[in-house]
């Protein structure tokens, strides 16, 4: 089973030739009232920002099921819909059943120097509870080069009864892994803005929720949750960002979140 022998060795131990059609749209709005825990918001600037390399806020993109010229989708047992949060802000809805996947994929993506930062806010309605060591991806990235890197996903993990966030990898010299942290629950119902850096300078991934810096999430060429060998990035062309759990018969038996203002830029984002 996916994941399962890798978590629980864990347990022990910057350009896009084209943006999204909704690039000139306004940003996330921000304050006491416009949260990321208050659902999305949309205020001056995000996709206007120098460095830029990808965004999509939804607002211009009819209700109903999701395309764009923008991004394509990637899609098993799952769907990807553009409907009205809360306020009447346009968001994604990804839905899957079973261990289905539902991703917006962005291709031809070409970060300057194989370095970049990525943007969103999220809302998960649940996280599995089984079976043991449940492994999901919100955020894949690929490209020429064995490791298929995950900034974000995470694990049920049975001995402690929780889902965590855990940054991964998969198919490389590293192995299958997710390297979790108990110092990262994985909230459900709740919106969150989520940001992460890919630095190649050491091979590094860095982790924001909120604004707030989550140095338990790092990884890099050496330490990480893998094989005894060093994490090289793959030379990326594509980001993937959406759901996607590996395990057959998990409870829930389906899965539900919502994507808002994500963004892929040579600078850091932040959730202002």
């Amino acid at each position: 089973m996916r994941g399962l022998l890798s978590a629980a060795c864990l347990a022990l131990l910057l350009p896009l030739t084209a943006t999204s059609a909704a690039a000139a749209s306004p940003g996330p709005e921000h304050g006491p009232e416009h949260g990321p825990e208050h659902g999305p918001g949309h205020g001056p600037g995000t996709c206007g920002r120098d460095g830029t390399l990808f965004c999509e806020d939804f607002q211009s993109l009819p209700d109903g099921g999701a395309a764009s010229l923008g991004w394509g989708v990637d899609t098993k047992h799952g769907t990807l819909t553009v409907e009205r949060a809360e306020r009447g802000q346009k968001v994604l809805h990804v839905h899957t059943e079973g261990n289905g996947r539902a991703f917006l994929k962005v291709d031809d993506f070409a970060p300057p120097g194989n370095g970049f930062y990525g943007r969103l806010r999220l809302r998960v309605k649940a996280f599995p509870t089984a079976p043991d060591w449940a492994h999901y991806t919100l955020i894949e990235a690929t490209g020429a080069g064995p490791e298929i890197v995950r900034p974000l996903g995470g694990q049920y993990v049975p001995t402690l009864r929780k889902d965590l966030w855990g940054v991964g990898a998969d198919g490389g010299p590293t192995g299958d892994w997710t390297n979790w942290r108990e110092s990262a629950p994985s909230r459900a119902g709740v919106w969150q803005c989520v940001e992460w850096r890919m630095d190649p300078a050491d091979n590094s991934i860095s982790v924001w929720f909120d604004g707030v810096a989550q140095p338990d999430l790092t990884v890099s060429t050496r330490s990480h949750g893998g094989n005894d060998t060093d994490f090289v990035f793959p030379r990326f062309d594509t980001v993937k960002i959406g759901w996607q759990l590996y395990q057959s018969n998990p409870s829930p038996a389906s899965y539900d979140l919502w994507l808002d203002d994500i963004a892929l830029s040579t600078r850091r984002v932040g959730c202002a």
